[in-house]
């Protein structure tokens, strides 16, 4: 379909009688971003590396960009873009040096690389750079000159496997706001990613993996509200009261969620106003103090962790 980026129905994949793909199925509109989140061997770099033709599928339809990854490879590797988790440069080169490499690579031609080279530097921001060792940049500067060499073909459809593993926050927003200047100009990207934020901040849609197959999707919106609504958040001052608290509170213990490095209860509500009242009212008169006391939606960890049952918080303070 001429709105479809990617299309995956049914796909296979075995690792001996491991089944990293179980009957996957996703679909991609194109100029979107589309996170791929799921928990260590779920199979998301798996799918990446079928999609981008690195890794021939046992089973399934799978198409990227309009043609079959497995009856028309070549077709599809003109047509992407693939930013593994490790950078793919050269550090003793400087970022146009290293450009103009990757262009000439891809058969540019010595002028035609010159020109991408300088075009990519200058948007993504690294134009008074361009001669500097690569050696020498930060890892936010290194890991945008990678996604730019990624852009050398200018590609319909990049994959970003797990593209910020490693930076710190100051390097994470610089690669985010190079990936939404891509797809303002109409590339589609597909994000695998163990940052929530990550795929909070960037993503149209997300696709939850867990054993091979997408067990839910939607807008982050839509993932948060299907776990039940709005959560009250209770920090007490004393941790030693946690106990006391979970079984005195208007809630069902079953449901709060215990952090006692934090001193906090967590548990979902359905009247945000009652079971703020009947919370502080409570505690009031138990005596117990409250440090803080908030009403706030589901964030997409907790989506994620009740999703993929790898909650490991203690539901007893310890």
């Amino acid at each position: 379909m001429a709105d479809t980026a990617i299309t995956v129905e049914g796909a296979e994949k075995k690792y001996g009688e491991k089944k990293a793909l179980d009957g996957l199925d996703l679909t991609v509109a194109r100029g979107t971003v589309h996170g791929i989140l799921g928990p260590n061997g779920a199979g998301k770099t798996t799918l990446v590396r079928v999609l981008s033709t690195l890794l021939r599928p046992d089973a399934g339809r799978i198409e990227v960009a309009g043609h079959d990854v497995v009856t028309q490879a070549r077709a599809v590797r003109t047509r992407i873009g693939l930013l593994g988790q490790h950078a793919a440069l050269d550090e003793e080169l400087g970022g146009r040096q290293n450009l103009e490499m990757f262009g000439r690579l891809y058969h540019l031609g010595a002028r035609r690389a010159r020109v991408r080279a300088d075009e990519l530097l200058e948007r993504f921001g690294l134009a008074d750079t361009g001669r500097k060792a690569v050696g020498r940049y930060s890892g936010g500067m290194r890991r945008r000159l990678d996604l730019a060499a990624s852009l050398i073909t200018d590609p319909e459809v990049l994959f970003l496997d797990e593209p910020t593993t490693g930076l710190d926050p100051r390097g994470r927003a610089e690669v985010w706001s190079a990936v939404r200047s891509l797809v303002g100009g109409g590339t589609t990207v597909l994000l695998t990613t163990q940052y929530l934020e990550e795929a909070d901040q960037l993503a149209d849609r997300i696709s939850v993996v867990d054993a091979g197959r997408v067990i839910a999707e939607g807008t982050a919106d839509e993932l948060k509200a299907a776990l039940g609504g709005d959560r009250i958040d209770v920090v007490l001052r004393d941790a030693g009261q946690l106990g006391a608290a979970v079984a005195l509170l208007p809630l069902d213990p079953a449901d709060v969620r215990v952090d006692a490095d934090r001193r906090l209860l967590s548990a979902p509500v359905t009247d945000r106003m009652t079971a703020l009242t009947g919370v502080v009212r409570a505690l009031h008169e138990a005596g117990i103090e409250a440090e803080d006391i908030a009403l706030r939606r589901p964030t997409l960890d907790e989506v994620f962790l009740h999703l993929t049952g790898d909650d490991r918080r203690a539901k007893e303070p310890a």
